[in-house]
């Protein structure tokens, strides 16, 4: 379960990226990457990490 997490953190900060540069995605893409960014502060205080 951790990789698949891991795997969807990269993927939305690489989509906000691009939707920063070619400033597309709006709102959406924001919204995505601060849900990656809570379920990486969730699992790094519970401290279930699988590498």
């Amino acid at each position: 379960m951790g990789r698949i997490l891991w795997g969807i953190i990269v993927v939305l900060i690489v989509l906000w990226l691009l939707g920063l540069v070619l400033k597309i995605g709006g709102g959406l893409i924001h919204t995505l990457l601060v849900i990656a960014v809570i379920v990486f502060v969730i699992q790094l205080i519970s401290g279930k990490r699988s590498l």
